[in-house]
């Protein structure tokens, strides 16, 4: 009787293994025994669930290295696009319409993978923003601490909203304050002004010996909230809190990506939500509308 079941993939190269191995632990498969031995290496996953499905096809059902089952295709991939891996055929397209999604992959050694998934299926549509920077204003609040790290941040933040197609001496302004700790009464002064439709708040904060980095994480993430729920302008979060320089580097334009690129997305997003949100009509509005199309006189007005 079976009591156990392993399988088993090879990577056509030392890069490709690599990679594979950041790409299914970003998949969400936890990491169990490795090691290597000269130039032979091997990584296990455990994943939470199994399922083996033997298939029949009159054809040849695939020439991949490996096939698997995803249940978010449209955020797989993002993650492979991040990864930098090559994808050769994206058989269903981006289309929310499309059910499913499915993408063969190319790794720099050659080796194939296929990501099969289908898509949630959500019952009710929702109200989304759109990455669309025309006729919005920004202000982007940078911490001069740990300049080296911040000011990468900032770039990516200026690269995210060209790209989605802000002004960049119109609908940009940027304040420099001296640390991460002044950054939430900067940005809620600007955000009182009414003259900005989200405020984008960036820093580095570097774990130290002391409990001096956990107080200011804790002020300037509640200073933070705190200003955009009181003033109702959105506020994206671009501080860093990182235990190590390595870390912050790797957020600041390297293997982690840009966390100001992506501050400077969720910024746009939500002040096109925030917009597409107020247009539309209210419970009371509705009613109002619907009383006056049964000839009721407002309250106030003169009777004839």
């Amino acid at each position: 009787m079976i009591k156990s079941i392993q399988l088993a993939t090879v990577a056509k190269s030392k890069k490709d293994f690599e990679l594979l191995t950041r790409l299914l632990e970003s998949l969400g498969l936890r990491k169990g025994r490795g090691g290597s031995q000269g130039a032979n290496c091997s990584q296990e996953f455990l994943p939470l669930t199994f399922r083996l499905d033997l298939l029949r096809s009159e054809g040849q059902w695939d020439d991949s290295d490996l096939s698997l089952v995803v249940s978010d295709p449209d955020s797989v991939t993002v993650i492979v696009k991040k990864l930098g891996i090559e994808v050769t055929e994206d058989r269903s397209g981006p289309e929310l319409a499309e059910d499913y999604r499915n993408l063969r992959l190319r790794f720099p050694g050659g080796t194939k993978v296929f990501l099969l998934g289908h898509r949630p299926q959500i019952a009710h549509p929702a109200v989304e923003g759109k990455l669309d920077a025309k006729g919005k204003r920004f202000a982007v609040v940078v911490s001069r601490f740990n300049s080296f790290i911040s000011e990468r941040l900032l770039q990516g933040t200026l690269d995210g909203l060209f790209r989605c197609g802000a002004n960049s001496l119109k609908d940009v302004r940027i304040v420099r304050v001296p640390g991460s700790f002044e950054i939430p009464a900067a940005a809620r002064t600007l955000a009182e002004t009414k003259k900005y439709d989200a405020i984008i708040c960036l820093g580095c904060l570097l774990r130290g010996d002391t409990a001096h980095y956990d107080v200011i994480v804790n002020e300037v993430t509640r200073g933070i909230g705190q200003s955009a729920q009181e003033t109702g302008v959105p506020h994206a979060f671009g501080v860093l809190t990182c235990d190590t320089l390595e870390q912050a580097i790797d957020r600041a334009g390297l293997k982690m990506g840009n966390k100001g690129f992506e501050a400077a997305l969720a910024a746009v997003e939500m002040a096109s939500l925030k917009t597409a949100i107020s247009r539309q009509p209210s419970a009371v509005s509705k009613s109002k509308t619907k009383g006056e199309r049964k000839g009721r006189v407002p309250k106030g007005s003169p009777r004839h």
